[in-house]
């Protein structure tokens, strides 16, 4: 018999979120830290999910006439460095290849950051007329940031993964609709696949995609009193299409600069879904994104065993319309079992034994809530559909209570400040200048803005900090 490895979780979440996070990411199998500092290994659990919502966005942006394709890893620094203040947001971050073998590279290579670059080179040889537009190309890969001083798997790691769109169009008009299309699609994968509440708006000017036109992005705020940037969907005008010549002649032959996007969701949606529905048990995993749905653990007693077997298998069977899936393991007890499903967030518990099946019937656990229910055998296909449909609402709704019970409106500096200390989500009319940022996050030790809500109340009055008329509504909070 194997060793019995310690499965729970030895605190809290409420006491310490953070070693909460950390027992739970590595406990549920969805990491392993790697012996390269700020890496992680993705094993096959947090992988699934990552697949989950892979295809449903790529399925998505398919229907739009997005095509994936891949580009190189390596980029020349000079290629980086076309683009100003592109490079200058990315420098900090940027690990650089100086050598191979024993010999000096003539010219350092960047480990992707992120890709326009080197694909906007390409860009400039594909796009000749207007009968090339608009084009749309989306890679799925690893990106490589190295500058950051508190490393948290999924959140903020030095290699993520992700996916980065990246078009071109000949009109602005065009371009805009897609971006406000691409940051629905990525509301959708948060709420639908995540059951996480998310809030759509655009970054302030010191927040922007470095050399962007505009970003927009979709934010979300965490029981831990944090807000966090769940993805981005960037408007880059005409700056790269400047930078890297990427002209085309229209139908009357004249000729004109691309207007150009950018957009991208990564891995960290899964250490958001994690801090939102997460509790001290471990994982509580939305039921469309779980890799495994429902489990189905048999009491096993030696005399019974057979039968109690055949009984778990046939309900198994039974419900081939989800992910479900059979422990019939026994070398380990029901108890033991329960823990360990409950700790990687299974959304349903299918309990049957002896007594069970002369019943007919089995006990339906679910994760979210911890109630049980008993089902008899012929209803527990429908009844299972009911449930998992059941939790994922759940799930969102009860996000979404914990955002709006934690959401001010503050007019006035004292009640901003206030909220802030008591670790909220603070909506604020706001005069939308740099400097004044800056100064609300050096008064408050951290305060900053999320994104300014397309949905916010009439903007009037004077900003929450500087007293200049507002010109905005603007989220703030501490930020991962």
């Amino acid at each position: 018999m194997p060793e019995k490895k310690i499965v729970g979780l030895t605190v809290r979440k409420s006491e310490d979120m953070s070693e909460w996070y950390q027992q739970v990411v590595q406990k549920s199998e969805l990491i392993e830290y790697s012996s390269v500092s700020g890496c992680v290994v993705f094993r096959p659990y947090s992988y699934a999910i990552w697949e989950k919502i892979q295809q449903f966005f790529d399925n998505e942006i398919k229907k739009k006439g997005v095509k994936n394709a891949y580009f190189p890893l390596f980029i020349p620094e000079a290629l980086l460095k076309k683009e100003s203040a592109h490079v200058a947001g990315f420098t900090p971050e940027v690990a650089w290849v100086t050598e191979a073998g024993h010999s000096k590279l003539n010219e350092r290579l960047a480990i992707r950051p992120t890709s326009e670059t080197i694909m906007y080179e390409n860009y400039a040889k594909w796009i000749q007329s207007w009968r090339d537009l608009p084009l749309k190309i989306n890679q799925w890969c690893s990106v490589v940031r190295w500058e950051f001083n508190n490393p948290v798997p999924f959140l903020r790691t030095r290699e993520f993964l992700w996916q980065e769109g990246h078009t071109a169009f000949a009109s602005k008009e065009e371009a805009e609709k897609e971006v406000r299309d691409i940051l629905s699609l990525y509301k959708q994968v948060f709420e639908e696949l995540l059951a996480v509440p998310v809030i759509e708006g655009q970054k302030t000017e010191h927040e922007k995609f470095a050399g962007g036109l505009y970003t927009t992005s979709v934010e979300t705020f965490l029981p831990s009193g944090k807000g966090i940037q769940a993805a981005t969907s960037h408007c880059l005008g005409q700056n790269f299409a400047t930078a890297f010549d990427i002209k085309f002649l229209d139908e009357k032959g004249d000729k004109h600069f691309a207007w150009q996007n950018s957009w991208g969701i990564t891995t960290r949606s899964i250490g958001i879904m994690i801090l939102m529905h997460g509790d001290d048990k471990g994982l509580v995993l939305p039921p469309a994104i779980a890799p495994t749905q429902i489990v189905i653990v048999p009491i096993l007693f030696e005399n019974t065993k057979e039968q109690v077997l055949a009984a778990a298998k046939s309900i198994t069977t039974s419900l081939h319309h989800t992910r479900a899936h059979l422990d019939d393991r026994d070398n380990y007890s029901p108890g033991w079992k329960f823990n360990e499903w409950e700790l990687k967030g299974v959304p349903l518990r299918i309990e049957i034994g002896p007594k069970d099946i002369a019943a007919k019937t089995a006990v339906v656990a679910r994760r979210d809530t911890g109630k049980k229910e008993i089902v008899a055998f012929e209803n527990l296909p429908t009844r299972a559909s009911e449930l998992l449909k059941e939790i994922q609402q759940n799930l969102l709704d009860k996000a979404k209570k914990q955002i709006d019970d934690n959401t001010v409106t503050a007019k006035r500096w004292e009640d901003f400040t206030a909220a802030f200390k008591e670790k909220k989500l603070v909506l604020a009319p706001f005069c939308d200048k740099e400097t004044c940022e800056e100064e609300i996050k050096a008064k408050t030790d951290g305060a900053k803005t999320l994104n300014k809500p397309f949905e916010h109340p009439p903007i009037k009055g004077n900003c929450v900090h500087c007293n200049a008329p507002a010109t905005a509504y603007a989220l703030f909070a501490k930020t991962y």
